[in-house]
């Protein structure tokens, strides 16, 4: 089964008419032949990204790579974390004292 490509004006078109309750999603879907998985994906993005969605990012720009290290750090800050609560709850396990 080959991959559709929909053009970025094409998905926000559809997108418009779903949150302006021009039509609904199941209408969009069957008028457009599209998945109500590809139609939800869309939402998401258009709400969390708003009229930039739907852009491919331009790879290697600076901004992205420190935007993409900022978060990898924090992840790896985050991990550390948890790895660190986790190592204490099980030495209090072993020692039979309870996790405090």
């Amino acid at each position: 089964m080959q991959k559709r490509q929909h053009s970025r004006e094409f998905k926000l078109m559809v997108v418009r008419q779903v949150i302006t309750g021009q039509k609904r999603p199941a209408q969009l879907c069957r008028e457009y032949s599209l998945a109500e998985s590809v139609l939800s994906r869309w939402r998401k993005e258009y709400q969390e990204r708003g009229e930039a969605a739907f852009q491919e990012p331009a790879s290697g720009s600076p901004s992205t790579d420190a935007q993409r290290i900022a978060e990898l750090e924090q992840f790896c800050g985050q991990l550390a974390l948890e790895n660190t609560v986790l190592k204490k709850a099980l030495q209090a396990m072993r020692s039979g004292g309870g996790i405090s």
